[in-house]
């Protein structure tokens, strides 16, 4: 286990959680679910069962290194990378990687998400455990892939075929963007395409060869701090790295692009819990099919299949309401269909327009 690493994600922003989710604490440090732990606890949870504890790290923003101090605890400020200014995934990523590399250059490290569910954590080990074993053994970069359930546009695709490294891991042949709903529902017809879970499995030596193949000024940039990861000068020379770093994708600059990515078919209950629809279906539901989160003081009448989430002690009482979401928080009420949740992103921007930063 000494040469595992975790790298968890937890800069975004969740504007689709909004407004629940917010600029200054998103929804990776929410208890979405009511479960008593926020997202990013249970992710860093998960972890501690499969890598030693210091070799977790948490890629975040600037601005919520507070955050992430207070939720976890246990964290020394060493296991805290902060990006200065939001990159997307390929530019922390590459930051992560060099920083271990020069811990241990025989790392294997898993890169996930610090705001998805996983309802199966046993089986979520198991693939992880599996994937960094494999990712030791074999020049490759590992990409979990979920058996799909539905033909979801919501979702990123992974086409596999049959050449394969031991018994389960298979070559990728393709990933394709939210398609949709008839490419959708060819994908699922056709066995061999499964759900981007958005996690991924390599040595640091083989991510570090594909940045150096694919996104070579990236590398360099970063490759430059070998002699200050780790020390105080760290984090001057990542505001000057980030500054240097276009906005790119993992995928797009490099899954998409090698030659040696595989995936592995999995099962764990995963959600990337992506928006309010996503909440509702995990949720649990009265005989009309509502899910209220909590339930203590929302009281419905002749209303059904709406999704409520409303602040502890808020008396709440719903007449005719069919198919809404009903979100209360931060002195903000969204009252919005649950077929036009796809608009909240747009509702965001023009809240910012017209009230300013203070709502968002």
């Amino acid at each position: 286990m000494k040469n595992h690493y975790a790298l968890i994600m937890a800069g975004g922003i969740g504007s689709r959680f909004w407004p629940i989710s917010r600029t200054a604490h998103p929804k990776q440090f929410i208890d979405i679910l009511g479960s008593g732990k926020t997202l990013i606890q249970q992710t860093y949870d998960r972890f501690i069962k499969i890598v030693p504890k210091k070799n977790i790290f948490i890629l975040t923003n600037e601005s919520y290194i507070q955050l992430v101090k207070e939720q976890i605890p246990d964290l020394d400020d060493s296991q805290i990378l902060a990006e200065p200014i939001m990159r997307n995934t390929a530019p922390c990523i590459a930051y992560g990687s060099h920083k271990i590399l020069k811990l241990n250059p025989d790392a294997s490290i898993v890169v996930a998400p610090s705001d998805h569910l996983i309802m199966d954590s046993e089986e979520f080990t198991r693939c992880i455990k599996k994937s960094l074993e494999t990712a030791t053994k074999y020049d490759c970069l590992i990409s979990l892939g979920i058996k799909p359930s539905r033909p979801d546009t919501g979702y990123g695709y992974i086409q596999y075929n049959t050449k394969k490294i031991g018994d389960d891991f298979f070559m990728v042949k393709t990933f394709t963007e939210k398609p949709n709903k008839e490419l959708a529902k060819t994908f699922i017809q056709s066995g061999d395409f499964l759900w981007n879970a958005g996690i991924f499995v390599w040595s640091v030596k083989s991510i570090l060869n594909a940045f150096k193949k694919y996104l070579p000024e990236m590398n360099d940039i970063f490759k430059e701090g070998q002699s200050v990861y780790n020390t105080e000068k760290e984090q001057d020379f990542v505001h000057a790295a980030f500054s240097q770093c276009t906005n790119l994708s993992i995928d797009y600059g490099i899954m998409e692009k090698a030659e040696n990515v595989y995936v592995l078919p999995s099962e764990f209950g995963w959600s990337d819990l992506g928006t309010w629809a996503s909440v509702y279906d995990l949720s649990e539901k009265d005989y009309v099919g509502n899910a209220v989160i909590p339930s203590e003081m929302v009281i419905m009448y002749d209303s059904s299949n709406c999704m409520v989430k409303v602040p502890k002690g808020k008396l709440v009482i719903m007449q005719g309401l069919h198919d809404f979401i009903v979100v209360e928080e931060n002195n903000t009420l969204l009252i919005c269909p649950r077929s036009q949740e796809q608009e909240i992103k747009q509702i965001v921007g023009d809240v910012k327009q017209r009230f300013g930063q203070e709502f968002i």
